[in-house]
């Protein structure tokens, strides 16, 4: 974690565990459900991508950042999503995110989103590094090593 980070700014961006995943806790508001008061399913996209953001400031990078500094921006590449129970309007919910892979210009997370320790939706995220041009580029070698850092912290745990 940054030692930047001011405690306010932690608590919204989430923390990493004992075991290095980061966690994130998230409350389902009105705009996020259906007309059943059910939590939409493409709106967990939305909390998969709120927890790959916090994380990533987390190790020190932000998206806006990267853009100014290295040109680069993330893009889903592939997504595989399982839903196992719905979330409901006012539930507070955690999305729990592991690396599971890091390449020269790719990286992959394994992201759940729980109420109360249960998995309500799991997915499995293939991320692809971009320049400006939307051509693919090389993850920027610091971001890169803080990846293989929290995966290699991830697996050992």
């Amino acid at each position: 974690m940054s030692d930047s980070l001011d405690k306010e700014s932690a608590n919204l961006s989430g923390w990493f565990d004992e075991n290095a995943q980061h966690r994130l806790p998230l409350r389902v508001y009105y705009e996020d459900t259906d007309a059943g008061g059910l939590v939409y399913h493409a709106n967990y996209l939305r909390f998969f991508e709120r927890a790959r953001t916090e994380m990533l400031r987390l190790t020190g990078f932000t998206n806006a950042g990267l853009t100014a500094s290295d040109g680069v921006s993330f893009a889903v590449r592939r997504v595989e999503i399982d839903f196992v129970a719905p979330a409901k309007l006012e539930d507070t919910l955690e999305v729990v995110t592991r690396i599971t892979d890091t390449g020269g210009a790719s990286f992959a997370v394994a992201q759940i989103a729980r109420r109360d320790g249960r998995d309500l939706a799991r997915a499995q995220v293939q991320l692809a590094t971009i320049n400006r041009a939307g051509r693919p580029a090389r993850l920027p070698a610091p971001v890169r090593e803080a990846l293989i850092n929290l995966c290699t912290r991830q697996k050992r745990d």
